[in-house]
């Protein structure tokens, strides 16, 4: 697949409201961290570096595909708490562990998300032609956030106070990855409708990875995207909770989960990109109701219809919620049967959330 025109400069796990709020509620250093984050974040998105066009070009490439057969390629970068990219190597594919938890931790992340794609979609690496796989760790000054930026990930350490390192939850690690097999495969415009279900998908891969590791299935999972991630003495589980949308922190300091599980309360605001940090919350309920209900691994029949739903020609830049529910409604058909219960999960899924097939 050709680089993409709609190619966004960062994706970031942290929900610009969430910054807000610290921003308003926090102490003097806490309302400082979040401004310098946010200001850090809003800088990443308005680069268009020449680099990230050309990132999945050379992957394509036949010499590239025969490098990426060897497998796994991954380096980790430290940063050292400086701003910069990508840092001093400090581990490498095949090298053991460094000691340094933030590394060892981004190292099997990238490992455990490579290693998911490739068993479970058999798919190369994030680009499906074995893209390597980097990361830099220890980035910025208590740095409250983790991104992809269409060449690497990036990972705070965060402040200690509200967010503790942000290498510490799979989920975070697969989330963002997962950004760059969504910017692969489609032009999925990161704004309304459209960008929610980007980060939606996200949640789901992230979730999956984090299932598959565990060995969980649907029943078990817990569901929650960012668990162990906040700090000791913050009122919440994780930062968001695709089981239960806006219930995942509810803290003097964050502010309430303001995510909604149903058509009913979708957010009409032109802030974070039109909600979609928000909004995501309703494609995120209606693929655990999928999965919940057709049981087992997750991964297996619901992670597959919505991986293959995610590679259909018929996503366009502007695919809302409905159209990919009636392609993910179209897919369940044509893999299991149009009469099967795994399509008829696909369609209930989606009525729990107020969207009719």
């Amino acid at each position: 697949m050709c680089p993409h025109a709609h190619r966004h400069s960062i994706f970031c796990l942290v929900p610009p409201y969430v910054l807000d709020k610290i921003a308003q509620n926090g102490t003097p250093k806490q309302r400082a961290a979040a401004l310098r984050t946010k200001s850090l974040d809003n800088t990443f998105r308005a680069l268009r570096l020449a680099t990230q066009a050309a990132r999945f070009a050379p992957a394509r490439s036949a010499v590239a595909t025969a490098v990426g057969m060897l497998g796994k390629r991954r380096t980790i970068y430290n940063a050292s708490n400086t701003q910069n990219l990508p840092g001093t190597p400090v581990r490498a594919e095949g090298q053991g562990a460094t000691g340094d938890v933030a590394v060892d931790e981004a190292y099997e992340g990238l490992g455990a998300t490579f290693d998911f794609f490739a068993e479970v979609f058999d798919r190369n690496s994030i680009d499906d032609s074995g893209m390597a796989l980097d990361a830099t760790v220890h980035f910025g000054d208590g740095y409250n956030n983790a991104f992809w930026n269409s060449v690497q990930m990036v990972f705070g350490d965060g402040d200690g106070e509200i967010f503790k390192r942000f290498t510490i939850a799979l989920d975070v690690i697969g989330h963002e990855l997962s950004h760059g097999v969504t910017e692969d495969e489609s032009q999925l415009q990161y704004f309304n409708q459209s960008g929610a279900l980007n980060e939606s998908l996200s949640d789901v891969f992230g979730s999956l990875i984090k299932q598959f590791v565990r060995k969980e299935t649907a029943e078990q999972a817990d569901w929650l995207i960012g668990a162990g991630l906040l700090a000791d003495g913050i009122r919440g589980v994780a930062l968001r909770s695709m089981k239960a949308p806006g219930t995942a922190f509810d803290d003097e300091l964050l502010g309430k989960d303001p995510q909604p599980s149903h058509m009913k309360n979708f957010v009409h605001t032109f802030e974070d990109n039109g909600g979609v940090h928000i909004n995501s919350g309703i494609p995120n309920h209606a693929f655990y109701q999928v999965a919940t209900r057709i049981g087992g691994h997750a991964w297996e029949k619901a992670g597959r219809i919505w991986y293959d739903a995610l590679r259909d020609p018929r996503v366009r830049p502007n695919t809302g919620f409905r159209r990919y529910a009636r392609i993910t409604d179209d897919v369940a058909g044509r893999l299991y049967g149009v009469n099967s219960t795994e399509r008829q999960a696909v369609r209930d899924g989606w009525k729990a959330v107020g969207i009719d097939l």
